[in-house]
């Protein structure tokens, strides 16, 4: 993308480069890459503790609550080092999710209690939306919180939630009313993971990793007080979530970073004597993704300057969910192409040398967890729908 910057912008750009050469680790990357590891989670925290120190954990924050006070264009250099820099975003259930419901939602308490805590990561979240019957249907959860004096009693289930097992809190939606229209019996409840009552199953995924999880509740207190904003409203609040949550599901810098690595992995790859970069199909590939790619680029930016105004994510969170997944599926398609038949090996014990390629169990594996992409934060089915909505005409027209 082609930006005439400033020279503070350079300058901006300079600092951001500094900062990540000198104080990320890259060995952290690889820690990441397995949630089996004993250090997954300490390593996590302590980069996001460093970007804390810097005033950089949370550019979308205002700037009252410890955000940045950036630019969209900072904003736009910043997200475009990092993926260049190949250092993984932020865990984003506290940072990106639960915290703009909370200091746009919560009570002066609430804020408080919980927004300094996320910002340092010393809480780390997850989320508790999807339940065995309710995932892109979520209207139809059935997890039920039940009003008793100065605490809810909440029984039920959430499903797929992500790195629970990890987690000090859960935000969740829960039904608090029944006999009425489905989205307005619904609350948003922040829930102590300590709490008695509360089990985490742990879910292995298709790639092998354990990043998925059912939670149960069975007869869980909740104080009252942890109720953000009013009873059976629950589901403005969760849609002002997941309008934060879609946008920050374009990844448009991370795609970046994974084309330039397949480029180089093409130059590398053979088929027929001619390296694969030179493929006719697969150029034409390569290049509709980059086009792909772009256009999104674009259209990020233009939210990014809308949010930077006191904007909040429209159906345009939408798109940039639908757009940023497929390219990334599609982006992981190429990958294990270009791995061809070592992409199907499971690699055990067998070293790289032995499989033929030091990235086709990667990209086997990215291949399989973003089989998902397209479904979680809302299936992009529901996605375009949304966005017809905002662009047919009405019926009076």
């Amino acid at each position: 993308m082609d930006i005439n910057f400033s020279a503070e912008d350079l300058a901006f750009r300079d600092e951001v480069r500094e900062f990540f050469d000198k104080e990320y680790d890259s060995e952290v990357s690889k820690r990441q890459a397995d949630n089996h590891s004993s250090d997954y989670k300490s390593s996590i925290v302590a980069w996001q503790k460093k970007l804390h120190a810097k005033g950089w954990i949370a550019p979308d924050w205002p700037v009252e609550y410890g955000g940045t006070g950036w630019s969209s264009t900072q904003k736009y250099i910043y997200e475009t080092e990092r993926g260049l820099a190949g250092i993984p975003d932020v865990i984003p259930f506290g940072l990106k999710m639960v915290a703009p419901v909370i200091y746009t939602f919560g009570t002066e308490e609430q804020k408080a209690r919980f927004l300094p805590r996320i910002l340092s990561s010393d809480d780390w979240w997850c989320q508790g939306y999807s339940e065995p019957g309710a995932g892109s249907d979520l209207a139809a959860l059935t997890t039920s919180a039940e009003y008793a004096g100065d605490n809810y009693i909440v029984n039920g289930r959430k499903i797929w939630t992500t790195l629970a097992q990890f987690a000090d809190w859960i935000f969740c939606l829960v039904r608090t009313s029944k006999g009425v229209r489905r989205q307005e019996g619904i609350s948003f409840l922040l829930i102590d993971m300590k709490s008695p009552g509360i089990t985490v199953k742990p879910i292995i995924a298709i790639d092998g990793q354990h990043s998925l999880n059912e939670v149960l509740f069975e007869n869980v207190l909740v104080p009252t007080e942890n109720l953000i904003g009013e009873q059976d409203k629950g589901w403005t609040y969760a849609k002002a979530l997941l309008a934060h949550e879609r946008t920050g599901m374009a990844e448009v810098a991370d795609s970046k970073r994974m084309l330039d690595q397949l480029k180089l992995r093409a130059v590398a790859e053979v088929n027929g004597g001619n390296p694969m970069i030179e493929d006719p199909v697969f150029q034409m590939r390569l290049s509709d993704i980059e086009m792909e790619l772009m256009a999104l680029e674009y259209t990020e930016l233009r939210v990014f300057a809308s949010m930077a105004s006191g904007g909040m994510p429209g159906p345009e969170s939408s798109l940039l969910k639908i757009k940023g997944t497929e390219i990334s599926q599609s982006i992981h398609e190429l990958q294990l192409q270009l791995a061809s038949y070592y992409g199907g090996a499971l690699q055990g014990e067998l070293s790289s040398e032995v499989l033929g390629h030091n990235f086709a169990t990667e990209a086997r594996g990215k291949y399989m967890y973003g089989r998902a992409a397209t479904i979680y934060g809302g299936s992009n089915e529901v996605q375009r729908n949304v966005c017809l909505l905002y662009t047919s005409p009405s019926p009076r027209d």
